[in-house]
């Protein structure tokens, strides 16, 4: 029995229970609204969570809805079009290529980002999973994703008075969230087993809805499992460098094995980052058992297997030493049919035999391989050039699709209402045409203006709610709330930075001459505030470090309450700060920031990048929708970073702050709209997953599904 079912509703109105465990009323507002209708305290006191919400509620509320015939003609609309939109809509993907209309894609990601009450992730890697799950749903890609089931999630961030992250991990409901379990034709708890060394370990899976696409998260925490092992899902990014390996080999492993025990035969297989490509060594065993010769399950895994890696960062390429990998793979490697040596050579480089990187596992095993953005294919190629040292570096068997946001989530519903009127009802079909996009120039300087000043109050009005409750509920310092953001002001240019806290995305740049910030924030007549908000992982004492001096700048007087630091970003936050600022600031380090897609999401709603140009954002500016630094002739400078701040500070004072202020009799600047229609109708059309979701498709799985037909490796 599927777990909606437990829930007591009235029969009227008994679809909400199946509407709750889809993660489709995640990205429709009408959807979100009707749950919002029944209890709107409730709604937000639940974190938007329609599981609890439908489980908490009390009864004769549900009643009175049943019997309302305005909430009724909205419950039947919408209920109509997801169930369209699911089981009977012709999809992109089956109106294009119905010849491979039964295969399956697999999907495995360590982290996926759904909505804010579901924390199985810690950032940009889990935001572009879960877009991507959202997007293969929209065009009716038929893809299945792997990932964990984390009952701790991700931590909760607290700031103390002197500065100083802590983390607070809650220990989440499974009955109080979209989940269900995996049973066996029995009804019993559907387990496989992983072997770890001299155990072998029992991993059990939870099914997630996300649209047509269903979700299978991984879960060690059984009572079958020695104490030791049970916690190996428990959360995301914890522990040692072991306990990493597990996780890995768990999620890679055991992965493949939870497929094949559903009785899923995908035909195409994707790696997202190298966290999860001890799945490409799990399918390379499949295929030696199944009597296969190593050469030919080396290309049929290469053939059908897409890897796409993330970041430059060292940190972000997993690498274990070879004592370890003894301890977890000795018996593994003779059911491959190999030694030891070959089987490391599949995870190191000539330069490197020292290491085993999870990184070079995917990109020698799969046979696609691409970067997230233009640029950081080309410093893919050069990163991994001694991987192909017969080849020239432009010739490296790495190709770049540039990551992109799911518009439907990342937009605001009122932004989306202007989507509706000036693009068409089916703007989200066709949101991938420029063309359709011109329209935005046909919206009124004073609607988009207005509704973009309503999303800053909004924006503004949540932040002042957070410091409020911290205040009140935890009995914090009182200047805490002031550096939390109680001082803000909707009438004044606001810039936002929200991001992880980590060296190489330089959050504390724009504080190279504080003399110089202080007079451009603290301008009596044309003032500047700015808005951080980001984690440091729990182990990076630097990043720390970064959040906590900033911190302390948002505690001095002599800035006037123009600084904050918003504490626990999250998605729910991050909506409402991509919608809301004028200016979205990024400052990485130039060629360390492999895409990004913070600054896709604001400008979609209308908000102005100044970035340094780097990641998406040289591909995405044009020289009108927005501002750029270039850093790539001063890489190696010993005054880099000073430089690039008195390019910044050049930037608002000369261009940005005018601009803004220069207004007519009614208070709407123009020249300020003409840009924010500029960002929209410019970025949106491309940097959008369903273009992303599609460039796959057509550059990576029908290849791969042609392989697959043609060696019936289905």
């Amino acid at each position: 029995m599927n777990e909606h079912m437990r829930m007591t509703l009235p029969e009227r109105i008994s679809g909400l229970g199946e509407l709750a465990y889809n993660m489709w009323w995640s990205w429709h507002p009408e959807a979100r609204n009707l749950f919002r209708r029944l209890d709107r305290l409730l709604w937000k006191n639940t974190a938007h969570n329609p599981v609890r919400l439908l489980t908490e509620i009390p009864y004769h509320q549900l009643v009175a809805c049943a019997e309302d015939a305005n909430y009724l003609t909205s419950y039947d609309t919408t209920m109509d079009e997801y169930r369209k939109d699911l089981f009977s809509n012709p999809t992109w993907f089956k109106t294009r290529y119905p010849e491979h209309g039964d295969k399956l894609m697999a999907y495995f990601s360590l982290e996926f980002a759904l909505h804010n009450s579901l924390p199985l992730y810690a950032g940009g890697l889990g935001v572009l999973a879960g877009d991507y799950c959202k997007a293969a749903s929209d065009l009716g890609i038929p893809l299945v994703g792997v990932g964990f089931m984390y009952p701790q999630g991700y931590f909760h961030q607290h700031i103390s008075e002197d500065g100083w992250q802590t983390e607070v991990y809650e220990q989440l409901g499974y009955d109080k969230v979209a989940v269900s379990r995996v049973l066996d034709g029995e009804g019993k708890r559907l387990t496989i087993s992983v072997p770890l060394d001299s155990v072998h370990i029992k991993v059990a899976a939870w099914v997630l809805n996300v649209g047509r696409v269903k979700l299978y998260l991984l879960d060690t925490n059984l009572d079958e499992n020695p104490q030791s092992y049970r916690g190996l899902t428990a959360r995301l990014y914890g522990g040692d460098r072991e306990l990493r390996l597990l996780q890995e080999l768990v999620i890679g492993i055991g992965g493949v094995r939870i497929l094949r025990a559903l009785g899923l035969k995908p035909a195409v297989w994707h790696a997202n980052e190298g966290h999860t490509t001890f799945m490409l060594v799990e399918r390379l065993r499949e295929f030696i058992e199944a009597d296969m010769t190593l050469d030919k399950a080396l290309k049929s895994v290469a053939e059908t297997s897409v890897f796409t890696t993330h970041t430059p960062l060292p940190a972000g390429n997993d690498t274990f030493a070879p004592d370890i990998i003894d301890k977890y793979f000795h018996a593994y490697w003779g059911q491959l049919g190999i030694t030891r040596e070959q089987f490391f050579d599949f995870g190191t480089s000539q330069q490197d035999r020292g290491t085993f990187n999870m990184t070079i596992l995917g990109l020698k095993l799969a046979g696609y391989r691409n970067g997230v953005s233009k640029l950081h294919g080309d410093v893919c190629r050069r990163m991994w050039h001694d991987l192909w040292p017969e080849k020239p570096e432009a010739e490296v068997p790495i190709i770049s699709i540039t990551n992109g946001v799911h518009l439907p989530t990342w937009t605001a519903p009122q932004i989306q209402m202007l989507f509706r009127r000036f693009l068409g009802d089916d703007w989200e079909e066709h949101q991938a045409e420029r063309e359709r996009w011109d329209r935005i120039n046909d919206i009124p300087d004073e609607v988009i203006w207005n509704i973009h000043r309503w999303l800053k109050l909004k924006l503004i009005g949540a932040i002042l709610d957070r410091a409020r409750d911290r205040w009140s509920r935890d009995h914090v310092a009182a200047i805490q709330p002031l550096a939390m953001g109680a001082l803000l002001d909707p009438e004044v240019l606001t810039i936002g930075f929200s991001r992880r806290f980590t060296g190489y995305k330089r959050a504390s740049l724009v504080f190279k001459n504080i003399e110089r910030l202080k007079n451009i924030l603290t301008n009596e007549m044309q003032p500047v505030q700015i808005i951080f908000a980001g984690k440091a992982h729990p182990q990076d004492e630097d990043g720390k470090r970064l959040i906590q001096q900033v911190y302390r700048y948002a505690k001095d007087s002599e800035f006037g309450g123009r600084v904050a630091f918003v504490e626990d970003y999250d998605m729910h936050m991050a909506r409402d700060l991509v919608a809301g600022v004028d200016v979205w600031l990024n400052t990485p380090l130039t060629l360390m920031e492999a895409s990004g897609t913070s600054g896709q999401k604001a400008s979609a709603n209308g908000a102005v990048n100044l970035s340094i140009l780097d990641g998406w954002w040289f591909e995405g500016y044009n020289g009108d929708n927005g501002w750029a630094v270039d850093e790539r002739g001063r890489i190696d400078s010993m005054d880099r970073d000073s430089v690039t701040a008195d390019a910044i500070y050049g930037l608002l004072e000369d261009r940005v702050i005018p601009l803004y202020y220069d207004r007519d009799i009614n208070g709407t600047p123009h020249d300020w709209v003409e840009l924010m229609k500029e960002s929209i109708r410019s970025n949106a059309p491309h940097f959008n997953t369903s273009r992303m979701a599609g460039e796959y498709v057509e550059r990576c799985y029908l290849k791969a599904l042609e392989y697959a037909s043609a060696n019936h490796l289905e």
